[in-house]
């Protein structure tokens, strides 16, 4: 059966198409004004009334949420909690690790790779730590934490399938010259974070992508520009960013907006198991987190992650930067396919995955469409 939404406004995520229809099975078949569609036998048509039309939102950094978390859940618990996040309008999702033993970590990637095998939302891996700086830990437990080690990666890598597609790292911490070589040969994409870098170090570094800016790293200073500034200032190089009001001002989120533009930013939720459940006493890492007021945070007060939802990230995107919603398509979905050599996902455009979020014009969220199929999901 092919599917019609006409009268709709759509960010393909590569232009605006005002009054538009989306002809579509499990991909996109058609695609234009309403001026040029016509209707065929087999179509289903509905009419959108002037909702908007935006990509499948891809999450890269998240630990987890609704009570799961990537190092402890089983593959089913995983493959579940990933299509939870439909609500949220995530249809791509890269489940995030967190320094722990090699055990833990070695255990996730099996577990993950299975996931991955069940569900196909699940479009790579994100391993953070535990190749981290101590000096930057935030809530990554400090016993794990190691210089950046080639045959560890490539052991992991090997467990998961080839999964592994982002991998944050501190350079600073030793020689990682044989590490960013193996990620470099196998497309994994490597991201300072958790880092006390400097700036001509970093320029010196293989990485092209910053974890969750401003947070976890060595920040802006006038006499050293540090993580935050190398990925602000570097063209080349991706920034995530949690805009969740709590891990960054809304001004500091304008500020890079304007500095960076929406060509260089990811939105992330950075969320943990947390997210979607009542306020209170949860876990992250092993370590206690209190989530309270919208924030998860360790026993000493440290921000632990998020609970945020990815919908929320795109709104508040738009209401604390004034970017408009073709940018924030960018920076929802369009970036993170492009930089993750995702080719079918990212854009609504002929033979693409019929991967769609349905906003009404206030952006509340009505539908997710993952690979042409319906979900109501109204939030």
């Amino acid at each position: 059966m092919t599917t019609v939404y006409k009268n709709a406004q759509i960010y393909t995520g590569e232009s605006f198409i005002e009054n538009g229809y989306v002809r579509f099975t499990n991909e996109i078949v058609g695609l234009g004004k309403m001026d040029a569609y016509q209707e065929q036998d087999q179509d289903e048509v509905v009419d959108m009334n002037g909702q908007i039309l935006v990509p499948g939102f891809i999450d890269v950094h998240s630990h987890g949420g609704y009570g799961v978390d990537n190092m402890d859940g089983s593959a089913e618990e995983i493959s579940e909690m990933t299509k939870k996040m439909l609500s949220e309008g995530i249809t791509s999702y890269f489940p995030t690790t967190m320094t722990q033993s090699d055990k833990k970590i070695e255990a996730a990637m099996a577990q993950i790779e299975k996931a991955a095998e069940m569900n196909p939302m699940i479009q790579g891996i994100h391993l953070e730590g535990p190749f981290l700086s101590v000096a930057h830990k935030g809530a990554q437990p400090e016993k794990f934490i190691e210089v950046a080690d080639k045959e560890k990666i490539e052991k992991w890598n090997d467990i998961s399938g080839g999964r592994i597609k982002l991998v944050t790292y501190a350079p600073e911490t030793g020689d990682v010259s044989s590490f960013e070589a193996y990620c470099e040969e196998n497309d994994i994409v490597l991201s300072v974070g958790h880092s006390d870098a400097k700036y001509q170090a970093l320029k010196e570094s293989g990485a092209t992508h910053v974890t969750h800016l401003f947070n976890g790293q060595r920040g802006l200073h006038h006499r050293e520009i540090g993580v935050s500034g190398f990925g602000l200032l570097e063209e080349g190089v991706t920034v995530e960013m949690i805009v969740d009001g709590f891990h960054i001002a809304p001004e500091m989120v304008k500020l890079a907006y304007k500095a960076k533009g929406a060509e260089g930013i990811e939105l992330i939720t950075d969320a943990m198991r947390a997210k979607n459940a009542p306020e209170g006493e949860s876990e992250l890492g092993g370590q206690k987190v209190v989530v309270k007021d919208k924030q998860a945070r360790l026993e000493d007060g440290t921000l632990a992650g998020s609970v945020l939802t990815y919908i929320d990230a795109f709104r508040n995107m738009i209401k604390f930067s004034g970017c408009s919603i073709e940018e924030a398509v960018k920076m929802s979905s369009s970036n993170q396919a492009e930089e993750f050599k995702l080719d079918r996902k990212g854009s609504l455009m002929l033979s693409k995955d019929a991967d769609i979020v349905v906003l009404t014009e206030d952006l509340a969220l009505v539908q997710t469409i993952l690979g042409g199929e319906i979900h109501d999901v109204s939030k």
